[in-house]
């Protein structure tokens, strides 16, 4: 049993309507799980449903509308938010409020020692990190203009190894844009072939083979909200949702697809920055009923630990 966990930043619940683009974007596979809309009035009355009444197979599913606040004022950041996801703790407590960006220096330790990657192979498990980079994100790293994001102090705490643009040509990786453009547009010496978002899903699913858990991220959502990608909410929804589809589609019987987000972003047109709506929380799989009294991002962590055990 191998359980795939998709994390989108930037993705909340909100009434379907005018300020809500979700409402009407191009998203087939998430429409037809849910019954309508990547919106909060699809959570209503949801508990995890037998096979035959999902209308894509394979597996059981849940849908429900998470907190993202963690108890605390302001408006949730990533910072914290992946470390909460990434690691079962509530970070922005802890640090004492909302951190945007990259995790509290304080937490970084923490992060390392406690995540999901770590818990797994602690115990004689198989983690892969699906992401692939290319030696620019590396040499940026050492020359200081980024930091490192939370997954990737995650992976490192946990030895996880880091894909590369053999890993995306050989299918067993995939680019955080999904189609491999970005990667090509910005590592043009990696020389990876452009993708459809399905192949991508496909290729992720097939990593469940050799691995008890398999974690994949794409910022394209938040980027997007900010303005800040070259494309805009519908066009990259539409992306991830192809993903997800192809990645149901590739979907064993055994295994469970995540997916959830960090902060409430995206469903907002009339909201500037980020929002305090909850986020969804996705289960699709035979470990879905696991994750049924999950309430919050910080509790998320806990629960693959038991059913990827």
């Amino acid at each position: 049993m191998s359980l795939i966990f998709v994390f989108i930043d930037g993705v909340g619940l909100a009434p379907a309507g005018p300020d809500n683009p979700l409402t009407d974007a191009d998203m087939p596979a998430l429409r037809a799980l849910l019954g309508g809309p990547l919106t909060i009035e699809q959570t209503r009355g949801w508990e995890v449903r037998a096979p035959s009444l999902i209308p894509h197979p394979p597996s059981p599913m849940l849908f429900r509308a998470i907190d993202a606040t963690l108890g605390m004022p302001g408006l949730p950041q990533s910072g914290t938010g992946h470390t909460a996801l990434l690691a079962g703790v509530n970070a922005a407590e802890l640090h004492g409020r909302h951190q945007p960006h990259f995790p509290p220096v304080a937490l970084r330790s923490l992060l390392a020692e406690r995540s999901i990657f770590r818990r797994t192979t602690e115990r004689g498990g198989r983690a892969a990190f699906a992401n692939a980079f290319g030696p620019g994100y590396w040499q940026a790293l050492a020359a200081r203009r980024i930091r490192k994001s939370a997954s990737v102090i995650a992976a490192e705490g946990a030895g996880l190894r880091f894909r590369d643009g053999h890993d995306l040509r050989a299918g067993r990786a995939v680019s955080w844009d999904v189609t491999n453009a970005a990667m090509r547009l910005r590592e043009p010496g990696v020389d990876t072939p452009l993708i459809a978002p399905a192949a991508a899903g496909a290729n992720l699913a097939r990593l469940g083979i050799d691995h008890d858990l398999v974690f994949y991220e794409s910022f394209l959502p938040d980027l997007a909200g900010h303005g800040r990608a070259d494309a805009d909410v519908p066009t990259v929804m539409a992306l991830l949702d192809g993903l997800i589809g192809g990645a149901l589609g590739a979907l064993r019987a055994e295994d469970t697809l995540l997916l959830t987000s960090d902060h409430g972003n995206v469903e907002s047109i009339s909201a500037p920055v980020h929002t305090r709506n909850p986020v969804p929380l996705l289960v699709v799989g035979a470990a879905a009923q696991a994750f049924a009294g999950v309430e919050n991002i910080a509790e998320v962590a806990d629960v693959i630990e038991r059913v990827t055990e």
